[in-house]
């Protein structure tokens, strides 16, 4: 729904701070990875350091996904085929608050982007490209098995990747210009306005101090993991 026709809108805060801040950072960590993997050479110390950091990343979201504010747990975005197919018709049933957070399309984006980011970090973490590029875990699995690992790295899973933040980006842009949507606002300021009624009763994500500190030690150990995995490699 268009912002300007929103009357007494109100702010409901729809993404807490540790979602918004794993987005950005996830963001940040692919450009960075498809541009030191595109690089190659020295470039690929880089690659690896930044695959460590998108397998933290990774794992936090994936608890987060469970304990996190109320439209980042992946309770509130998962959809049956039947209210995606109601969804599409625009046949939305009151009460589904369907547009809050990830929309039944959004939602499939989501799910898609982290199967594929962890399918990609977990080819890097065996790949072995038979030249200087060895993952840390390579040692755990058969030759021939690390060497399919990284062709389907360098080749199916990157353009996948690509693929996926091409729609990604292009869906943003379409609801910008032609539903008159803000995606990218709610991801930086947490709010998104929703009409007065309906947004007074809409269940908030909770982002105190108490929640973010659960946040703090999630991440930690997220990154505790992925420091683990990296030390696997000697």
């Amino acid at each position: 729904m268009p912002l300007k026709s929103i009357v007494n809108a109100v702010a409901v805060r729809v993404w807490d701070l540790p979602t918004r801040t794993f987005h950005w950072l996830l963001a940040l960590t692919v450009t960075g990875l498809v541009v030191t993997g595109s690089i190659g050479g020295a470039a690929m110390t880089w690659h690896f350091r930044l695959g460590h950091v998108a397998l933290a990343l990774l794992v936090f979201r994936l608890v987060w996904g469970l304990v996190g504010g109320r439209w980042s747990r992946f309770a509130s975005f998962v959809y049956a085929p039947g209210t995606v197919l109601r969804y599409l018709r625009g046949q939305a049933r009151p009460g589904e608050h369907l547009d809050v957070g990830h929309n039944p399309l959004g939602a499939g984006s989501v799910f898609a982007m982290l199967a594929i980011l962890l399918v990609q970090v977990g080819t890097g973490l065996i790949s072995d490209d038979e030249i200087a590029s060895v993952g840390p875990l390579n040692k755990y699995v058969a030759t021939a098995t690390g060497v399919a690992a990284t062709a389907w790295h360098k080749n199916y899973g990157e353009a996948i990747i690509l693929t996926l933040v091409a729609l990604h980006v292009a869906a943003i842009v379409f609801y910008r210009l032609r539903k008159k949507v803000d995606l990218i606002g709610p991801m930086v300021s947490g709010d998104k306005a929703m009409p007065g009624a309906s947004g007074g009763a809409l269940p908030a994500s909770r982002d105190d101090a108490r929640s973010r500190l659960l946040a703090l030690a999630v991440a930690l150990a997220a990154a505790g993991l992925s420091w683990w995995v990296m030390r696997q490699g000697g």
